[in-house]
């Protein structure tokens, strides 16, 4: 074990960081001018920066080429220091302590965080997790950088709360249309995530939702136009890259059209080659066009692309054939989870990794045993079912990306800059403007909506309270009424669940009585949703009542009797506030549906098409 006493992060971002860093280490020499190299457009420049990384690789062990190959998890808020319990848990699950001695063990190429793993507490303690890690990266003989990841999707998906800026998701964004606001979200999100030492997002979802009841996808995707899902990917893709932090399109060849999510099952995706090429393919060429830094694999069966009946993640025919030589994409293709059953149901999981890298993938991320996999891939060097020239391939990629994006210049987190880049006025404010202009009015029969708070002072918000997105403020009826309070109103909440019983039932209606109008919060509305119920008998009091529907839009094909509906497309803090503006007439809807919505009685037939939306 390195001694890293003198480099320890305390996690309350300490004043030591500038002087416990390693001078500009020989290793670090090596790529001198490397990141100015990537930047010359000749064919000179990129061999010149292509010779200095294979001589970092020429320098490596066999073992530190393995290691270059994984990111995993690792749990704690500190890279040397982190509590009792993340301790114990990391000796169960990875068996060390620590991120110090996860690295000086496995010389692990990149880290993902999540908010689960207790890394992600606030922007500074961040910032000093990132630097720690590199420090003992850096200390180990040979030291690189290590990419930093996580996944900050926005909407549903997000790693890293508050205080840094929530922006809507991107079905939110499909019903906005607009590529700048797509090149913001990207521009912003990314220069948040690099001033906290993150230098890979995986976003932006490059999936066609097409399907209804995808329980994986939905509205993690911009849409069901592959067109419009195309120009929105790229522009996000581009928004990231300009801010230092390298993209990620996911989940190729396209996990839109399924009804079963891969972290519990194996899906299958019934396109025909022609249909995929038309639909699913259309985004990710638009990606790679945008120059993406990374894809990230699917954990599908795809026959029409592979009829071996392997998922995309392991099929040589889907990443090398399709991915790297029909499409021509040289940059990081990266495996999504190996923890999740769709890559483990048809082989152990120390054979996973390495039937992943005879397909084509480069990164391997986060294997459910980091020492099964990573001894399998040393294995199958050792007895020549891999070579050593094709972990010298995936490697030199791996490096082509942290070159590329400053990494392996400056690895660091830049603490300095936190507190006039990470959740900044002007970050939030282009939040809320980019919220608002999602918002998709649905319904309003007989002028419904907006709400006036001089005749429909006293509001009441009922309704589902799914537990909020990490790091929002929720629940969504209590941020619902505190944000119609503030706008004049007189609101108050009261929580009915996802399936609210009968008495529950009763109880909203009987406060409704001493209401002047009612806003329900809907959540994945089905036939036989107690949900239904509720908005019935509310809708019977002879209050006005207002819907929003605060994920799927699908919602509003199950309450054909509403006379007034708005989709959020997500129920983080930022989409429900601009759905309060929109229900109190301080600003007009303009997000207009990125799927179409069936009707529940015939879903051959559309209720409301791609494009629909009202306004004021």
């Amino acid at each position: 074990m390195p001694d890293t006493s003198t480099g320890s992060d305390t996690g309350t971002g300490s004043t030591r960081r500038d002087t416990a860093r390693p001078s500009r280490r020989a290793v670090l020499a090596a790529t001198a001018g490397v990141t100015a190299a990537l930047t010359v457009p000749t064919a000179a420049g990129a061999a010149d920066t292509d010779r200095r990384l294979r001589a970092l690789i020429s320098r490596m062990t066999l073992e530190e080429k393995v290691g270059q190959l994984f990111v995993t998890r690792v749990y704690g808020h500190s890279a040397t220091a982190p509590d009792q319990a993340d301790i114990d848990t990391n000796l169960k699950e990875l068996g060390v302590r620590t991120a110090a001695e996860l690295i000086a063990k496995y010389r692990v190429g990149g880290i993902i965080y999540f908010a689960w793993a207790h890394n992600t507490r606030d922007p500074h303690q961040i910032a000093a997790l990132s630097d720690g890690i590199q420090r003992v990266s850096l200390d180990q003989p040979r030291g690189l950088p290590v990419l930093i990841a996580t996944d900050q999707e926005h909407g549903a998906v997000c790693r890293i709360g508050k205080p840094a800026t929530l922006l809507p998701g991107a079905m939110a964004i499909g019903a906005g249309r607009s590529r700048s606001d797509a090149r913001a979200l990207g521009r912003i999100s990314g220069a948040e995530l690099r001033a906290m030492g993150v230098h890979q997002d995986y976003a932006p979802d490059a999936d066609v939702n097409v399907n209804p009841a995808n329980p994986v996808i939905g509205v993690r995707s911009f849409g069901a136009d592959p067109d419009a899902v195309a120009a929105l990917a790229a522009a996000e893709v581009r928004g990231y890259q300009s801010a230092g932090v390298a993209a990620t399109a996911k989940h190729f060849p396209g996990h839109g059209d399924t009804s079963v999510d891969s972290h519990y099952g194996f899906p299958v995706i019934t396109h025909s080659r022609e249909l995929w090429e038309r639909l699913d393919a259309v985004p990710f060429r638009a990606a790679i066009r945008a120059g993406v830094d990374s894809v990230m694999t699917g954990h599908i069966q795809f026959p029409a692309l592979d009829g071996s009946g392997d998922p995309a993640t392991l099929s040589r025919p889907v990443l090398t054939g399709i991915l790297r030589e029909e499409l021509g994409y040289d940059g990081v293709v990266i495996t999504d989870s190996l923890g999740m059953q769709g890559v483990r149901t048809k082989y152990g999981d120390d054979r996973v990794p390495v039937l992943a890298l005879k397909a084509g993938v480069d990164q391997l991320l986060n294997p459910p045993s980091l020492d099964v996999a990573w001894n399998a891939v040393l294995t199958a060097v050792r007895n020549g079912e891999l070579t050593e020239e094709r972990l010298d391939e995936s490697i030199l990629r791996i490096l082509r990306l942290k070159a590329r994006r400053g990494v392996l210049d400056h690895p660091w987190a830049r603490p300095d800059r936190i507190g006039r880049t990470v959740g900044t006025k002007a970050h939030l404010a282009a939040a809320d403007r980019i919220a608002e202009r999602t918002t998709t009015l649905l319904v309003n029969e007989g002028g419904t909506l907006p709400f006036d708070p001089r005749r429909e002072q006293r509001v009441l918000v009922v309704g589902a309270d799914p537990a909020s997105p990490s790091g929002t403020t929720g629940p969504p009826t209590g941020v619902l009424a505190a944000a119609l309070t503030e706008l004049g109103f007189a609101a108050t909440a009261l929580s009915t669940g996802t399936a609210p019983s009968a008495a529950t039932v009763d109880k909203a209606v009987t406060a409704a009585g001493n209401a002047d109008a009612v806003v329900v919060a809907t959540y994945n509305v089905t036939a036989g949703s107690s949900q239904r119920t509720l908005v019935d008998r509310l809708l019977a009091s002879g209050r006005p009542v207002a819907v929003v529907a605060v994920r799927n839009p699908y919602d509003i094909a199950q309450l054909p009797a509403v006379r007034a509906c708005l989709a959020t497309y997500c129920w983080t803090d930022v989409e429900l506030r601009a759905a309060a503006r929109v229900l109190a007439g301080r600003v007009a809807p303009r997000g207009r549906l990125p799927v179409p919505v069936r009707r529940a009685d015939d879903p051959a037939r559309e209720l409301y098409p791609i494009g629909h939306g009202l306004t004021y």
